[in-house]
């Protein structure tokens, strides 16, 4: 049987992964020249596996800095919680871009069912930096949300304790991006950079449904747990 040949690149980037193992976040790594000359390999071979753990998200390049060691990913958790929910409101802001009325359209008039609806879009940050773009779509009336969503924070808790709208279920479809130049400027990346786009239709009680959004997450920053429980068997 032939053995498979393994690639350069590979190889390079499995010794480059023990490097962001043993290295703290924020931690520089060599120059590609430095890198290739320890490794005795090419800057081309480097850079291809710098470019995958980038991708992966156990790297992070700064234009004119350098290449460092990427912080942990965050969990959240896809249930019935909100972001806020998830990560912790002493860790999470919002910086509102807009809250306004317009007529529902393609999707969101699909799934919500209206002809009019309240768009909220907001940038999402943990620990001060920007990581996630939401547009919510809702259908109903909710009169003075910018104000209150500026006061609470989450989307999810304003419903819930001003215009009593609770969520009984949601449904989210994940699936990668790539950042279009809109989201890119937005999140402070590059266009390109690896998005995790999630779309949820959240319903009330009674399966009236209440929400549609779309929210496009960092791809080097996320990872997204999704738990379920089943009922034991006799």
């Amino acid at each position: 049987m032939t053995a498979t040949r393994v690639p350069k690149y590979w190889l390079v980037k499995e010794q480059l992964r023990g490097l962001v193992d043993a290295g703290d976040p924020g931690t520089a790594l060599p120059t590609e020249r430095e890198l290739a000359e320890q490794l005795a390999t090419s800057r081309t071979t480097v850079r291809q596996a710098i470019a995958e753990l980038v991708v992966e998200g156990l790297l992070v390049r700064t234009q004119g800095s350098g290449t460092y060691v990427a912080e942990p990913r965050l969990v959240h958790i896809r249930q019935l919680s909100s972001f806020t929910d998830d990560l912790g409101e002493a860790r999470v802001g919002s910086r509102v871009l807009d809250v306004a009325v317009e007529p529902a359209g393609g999707e969101a008039a699909l799934r919500l069912g209206v002809e009019t609806v309240c768009r909220v879009d907001r940038i999402r940050l943990v620990d001060g930096v920007p990581l996630a773009h939401e547009s919510a779509r809702l259908a109903g009336e909710y009169p003075g949300l910018a104000a209150e969503l500026e006061r609470r924070g989450s989307l999810y808790a304003t419903l819930r304790d001003v215009y009593g709208v609770e969520l009984q279920a949601v449904e989210d479809t994940v699936q990668t991006h790539l950042a279009d130049p809109v989201t890119a400027e937005l999140l402070g990346i590059e266009t390109g950079h690896p998005l995790l786009l999630v779309h949820r239709l959240g319903e009330a009680a009674g399966g009236r449904p209440v929400e549609w959004t779309r929210s496009a997450y960092r791809g080097d920053r996320f990872r997204f747990v999704a738990r379920t429980a089943t009922a034991a068997r006799g």
